[in-house]
């Protein structure tokens, strides 16, 4: 049983983050946590960092060392729109016709294989005290879900785009005896075959609730239904 989630919010504040953070990974070892990192739309570097190293070899048409490492078909994509595509309130957006709601995401990275199939790429990091090599807990299947939408916004945006995406994962390292000055992060990469089926579906439904005259009911497994539940308990 993990002892403890640690919840940072974060603007603009990437040098302070990187202090926060070394100090949680140095009182901490003894106990098995999670670190989540929410950023508030910055402007700065927080979290920019995986794709400046990106960047910088796409300019030069290079591939990651990961990439190579684990023997994936790819490097990272070149593309007129990218820049547009990954900035946060604008991203890959869609208006789906037949309801007139527009459907956006910023996706973090976009990579393209041999066939021309451009691969969805979502960067994550966290801290765990453990190896990090599969999507198998249940609050990580947003993230699949997540990475269904940017593949179907995509093909929506008549790009030809592969059904297998990736997720890198960066871990960072809390065995380590002190820090000088830097962060150590175990970085792995796990691909994701995507089903983007019950996206259209979706929406429909999505538009029938808005227009409904009845709220449906909380899913008992919902997070946040719970969470609104208990404040509603206190406020009452």
């Amino acid at each position: 049983m993990r002892n403890l989630d640690i919840i940072i919010v974060s603007w603009n504040v990437s040098d302070l983050l990187f202090q926060n953070l070394k100090s949680i990974f140095k009182y901490t070892k003894n106990l098995d946590y999670k670190v989540i990192v929410v950023d508030n739309n910055s402007s700065d570097n927080t979290v920019n960092l995986l794709k400046k190293e990106f960047d910088a070899l796409r300019k030069n048409g290079e591939k990651h060392k990961i990439i190579k490492e684990y023997g994936v078909d790819a490097q990272p994509a070149k593309h007129p729109q990218l820049d547009e595509w990954r900035e946060n309130f604008k991203g890959v957006r869609y208006k789906h016709e037949p309801t007139g709601i527009v459907i956006s995401g910023a996706i973090d990275d976009l990579w393209i294989n041999s066939n021309d199939e451009y691969i969805v790429v979502d960067y994550k990091a966290t801290s765990k005290n453990e190896e990090i090599t599969a999507l198998n807990k249940d609050w990580q299947d947003s993230y699949k879900r997540q990475m269904e939408v940017y593949q179907w916004l995509l093909r929506q945006n008549d790009l030809k785009v592969s059904d297998t995406g990736y997720f890198v994962y960066c871990n960072g390292r809390t065995d380590v005896e002190k820090f000088d000055g830097k962060l150590e992060f175990d970085t792995t990469l796990i691909a994701y075959e995507g089903d983007d089926s019950w996206v259209e579906d979706t929406i429909f439904e999505i538009k029938e609730t808005l227009e409904g005259d009845n709220i449906p009911e909380a899913d008992p497994d919902c997070d946040y239904c719970r969470y609104r539940e208990r404040v509603k308990k206190l406020v009452d």
